[in-house]
Formats: structure tokens, C-alpha cells, sequence
């Protein structure tokens, strides 16, 4: 096959739509527009969410909960993910293994099972994780985040 000879598969490109050119294209005249109106004009975008005038689906519905500005994200690591590593895990191991985020604290959660004695470098643990840690001869050490 030669470059000349390449061309895309068929029915993956169309043509350009040509509006206002005319009766005879089906699209003379207001070009698709309709007739007149504030959507019939050059230059008209509608802010997101108007509805026509209709009061607003955003502020129809009550507002329910809040955020709490206090609230600390983690970057969770369970243990079966852990396990696959070697004995001294620190969070530089795990941002540099993908399975953490870079600057976000991590939780060791308690999910699979520890066969070999691993010390474990983290912010926070859970309490099973903790226990499967240590009852495997392992080490968990918090670190001030």
C-alpha cells in the first residue's frame, strides 16, 4: 500500500453541511435557523442550564447537605496491593509504584492478606490493617502528614 492510496474508511467522514445557498439545497433562506428570534441570530449562546424562561431544574430542587471544609482526602493502598512490594514500604514507594497520589497522605486499608513481615511507612491505618501488619511480624510506623 502507498501513501496516494490510503483514504478513510467508508462512511467515516461527511460533508461539510453548506446552509444559506439557496432554495434548491433545502437549506436557503434561514439556513436551518427557523424564523426569527434570539436563537436565529449570529453570536447567540445560552448560559448553561436556561431553560426558556421555565424556572431552572438547579433551583427547583431543595438544597440538600453541605461540604465540610475540614475534611482530610487520602490516597488509599490496600493490602493485597502492598503485598506485591518489597519489606520497607514508604509513600516515596508507593507514589514512585503508581498506587498512591504525590503529595496526598495515604491510608493502609485492610483488604487481602500479609504473608511475609513488611514495615510499612504511612499516615494513617485502619484498624484490620494494623492487625494483619503485625500479626505477620511486620511494622507500622505513622507518619506526621
Amino acid at each position: 500500500m502507498k501513501l496516494h492510496e490510503l483514504s478513510p474508511a467508508p462512511g467515516s467522514r461527511h460533508k461539510k453541511k453548506r446552509v444559506g445557498r439557496g432554495p434548491g439545497s433545502g437549506l436557503g433562506k434561514t439556513a436551518g435557523r427557523g424564523h426569527k428570534g434570539q436563537r436565529s441570530r449570529s453570536g447567540y449562546s445560552q448560559r448553561i442550564g436556561f431553560e426558556g424562561g421555565q424556572m431552572p431544574l438547579i433551583r427547583r430542587v431543595p438544597k440538600r447537605g453541605f461540604t465540610n471544609i475540614f475534611r482530610k482526602e487520602y490516597s488509599v493502598v490496600n493490602l493485597d496491593r502492598l503485598a506485591e512490594l518489597g519489606a520497607d514500604i514508604t509513600p516515596e514507594v508507593l507514589v514512585e509504584k503508581g498506587l498512591a497520589r504525590k503529595g496526598m497522605p495515604i491510608k493502609v486499608l485492610g483488604r487481602g492478606e500479609v504473608s511475609k513481615k513488611l514495615n510499612v511507612t504511612a499516615h494513617k491505618f485502619s484498624k484490620t490493617a494494623r492487625e494483619k501488619i503485625e500479626a505477620a511480624g511486620g511494622k507500622c510506623e505513622v507518619v506526621g502528614s
